[in-house]
């Protein structure tokens, strides 16, 4: 199910650094080096699959860009804020 546009405002007010572009919720992460942004890329995509929710997302060096969007929905439901809190989660554990 869709969340409405209140409610993903409301849980980016949650989330650190997130932004909301069109269907899509987006994050740059940076991390001191590009072990560590493979090290943030391997512990999400153990969760992701277990989720079966994958990010698109892209690196380079030390920075890791994550889009998060329910294709199926067509927008943003609550796998995407679940699995943006995951990472937050995964990126101040590093």
């Amino acid at each position: 199910m869709l969340l409405t546009e209140d409610k993903i405002k409301s849980a980016l007010l949650q989330l650190n650094n997130w932004k909301l572009l069109d269907n899509r919720i987006e994050k740059k992460f940076v991390f001191t080096d590009f072990l560590e942004s493979i090290q943030f890329i391997n512990a999400v995509a153990t969760i992701a699959e277990t989720m079966q929710h994958h990010p698109e997302w892209s690196n380079v060096y030390n920075k890791v860009t994550v889009t998060l969007t329910t294709h199926d929905a067509g927008g943003i439901t609550q796998k995407d804020i679940t699995l943006a809190e995951k990472m937050d989660e995964i990126e101040n554990s590093i």
